[in-house]
């Protein structure tokens, strides 16, 4: 009698295609027809009713993961499935991938059940299916729910809990930062941003204005929160709309960009500097009131950016509007005599200024 050798194993293989297919909320019947379009059944000798059977089993190995994908951990310590480190990797980055319409549609929405029932309008407007919204706005509640509280680095943390590479991180970052801090993002004006816009500005808002900021005194203090001390800090600034100081102010500014401005826009700075030079202030000093500071997109685009536009500047005019209003802020005498309220001006105006070219209309 032979000797025999049996070798069982019960390692997944993983069809990533049928996978992005079922992400996108595609039924077992649909992913079998879109499959069918691309594959000649004949070539492999297969008739379509084995390509659903094979699409059902594969479904049935996603519902199976998809309990530990939401504790993505989990997938690397289970023993139920063998998977290597970078298919575990693959499962979790495109299970946690989202469209960004999608999100920018959720951006400004309490992220509950009440806004869940919402999905079914923000996938009409998106053309992404409703089972799709549904695990992109469960996704993003579940981060949200799973960090908020955390003390550390935001994006550390979401990293940490959910697997994620550091890209897709700071985009789950900017939406637990800006539901946290419940930013207005909905308004009919501010529909022109696109999700890159508002991840952007809020990733500076981390980098600079909350506990994980270079200047901030404690770093160990939630992340999804604006540091507290800095923002009491800022009241300082509101000096720049006494009197004295606007017209100093606004004299070192048109010095220093005599050169480089024409003089229409000179003209326009010129009869324009008190208004705008109030605007950064008073959004300064606003971002200690949470009813202020949830306005501040708003408030950028209609007290800034929309007489800009009306006035026709282009985004490089902004610029060198914004860097100069910064710069010669800091040459005037009380600036000079107090370092610490140098220092918040940098802190503040090193985050204001990159989100309103960020915001500012291509």
């Amino acid at each position: 009698m032979n000797d025999v050798e049996v070798f069982v194993g019960n390692y997944c293989a993983i069809n990533f295609d049928i996978y992005d297919l079922w992400l996108k909320g595609h039924s077992a019947s649909e992913a079998t027809m879109l499959e069918q379009k691309k594959i000649n059944l004949k070539m492999f000798g297969i008739t379509v009713e084995d390509l659903h059977s094979d699409i059902v089993d594969h479904y049935r190995l996603f519902l199976g993961l998809e309990e530990m994908l939401k504790t993505p951990p989990r997938l690397s310590h289970q023993t139920v499935y063998q998977l290597d480190a970078d298919t575990i990797s693959l499962l979790i980055q495109k299970y946690y991938s989202f469209d960004a319409p999608v999100i920018r549609e959720i951006f400004g929405r309490k992220l509950n059940s009440r806004s869940r029932k919402d999905l079914d309008d923000i996938s009409e407007e998106t053309g992404v299916s409703v089972r799709s919204c549904r695990r992109q706005f469960d996704n993003a509640k579940r981060v949200f729910k799973t960090v908020e509280e955390l003390r550390g680095r935001l994006v550390d943390n979401i990293q940490l809990h959910f697997c994620l590479k550091e890209s897709l991180a700071k985009d789950y970052a900017a939406i637990v930062f800006i539901s946290n801090n419940r930013f207005e993002t909905g308004k009919k004006k501010l529909n022109y941003m696109t999700f890159a816009d508002f991840a952007a500005c809020a990733n500076h808002m981390i980098s600079n204005w909350s506990y994980s900021s270079e200047d901030c005194q404690d770093h160990e203090d939630m992340d999804v929160d604006m540091d507290r001390d800095f923002l009491l800090d800022l009241r300082e600034v509101k000096v720049l709309t006494e009197r004295d100081y606007v017209e100093e102010h606004k004299g070192l500014m048109l010095r220093a960009l005599q050169q480089s401005m024409n003089e229409k826009i000179l003209i326009e700075m010129d009869s324009n500097f008190r208004s705008v030079s109030k605007t950064i202030v008073t959004i300064a000093y606003g971002l200690n009131h949470s009813k202020e500071s949830r306005d501040i997109f708003i408030d950028i685009y209609e007290k800034l950016i929309e007489p800009w536009v009306q006035m026709l500047w282009c985004k490089s005019d902004v610029q060198l509007f914004l860097s100069s209003f910064k710069d010669t802020a800091q040459q005037l005498d009380v600036f000079r005599s107090s370092p610490k309220l140098v220092k918040v001006w940098e802190r503040y105006m090193q985050t204001f200024c990159p989100c309103v070219l960020q915001m500012y209309p291509r």
